[in-house]
């Protein structure tokens, strides 16, 4: 018997209904990249209507995270008000020791 091969050109007109859900639209997590890099996902997010945004960060880039949200709220939205949660992770390493990594979750609201 032989199988139908479906036609791929039949779903490329289709707008993709897989989203992701929307409340992880508005984190933006912050890594090895150029701090101003982090400052332009901030501002596409509240120029796309966002009104609660979190910048999240372990270890050593809260420095980076914290210089995020100032440069935001001092230069672009004055008007965000923020809230900021610390906790300790514990995570392995490749020798399967624990370690305790400091992290920041800075919320930004209008």
């Amino acid at each position: 018997m032989a199988q139908a091969i479906p036609d791929v050109t039949e779903n490329a007109n289709k707008p993709n209904t897989q989203q992701k859900p929307k409340d992880r639209d508005n984190f933006i997590y912050i890594g090895k990249k150029p701090t101003m890099s982090y400052v332009l996902a901030v501002m596409t997010q509240i120029q796309g209507g966002a009104t609660d945004l979190h910048i999240k960060a372990r270890g050593k880039n809260i420095s980076r995270a914290v210089d995020v949200a100032e440069v935001v709220r001092n230069r672009f939205a004055q008007d965000m008000s923020r809230r900021i949660s610390i906790d300790t992770e514990t995570v392995e390493d490749k020798a399967k020791n624990k370690l305790n990594v400091s992290t920041i979750d800075i919320r930004l609201t209008k």
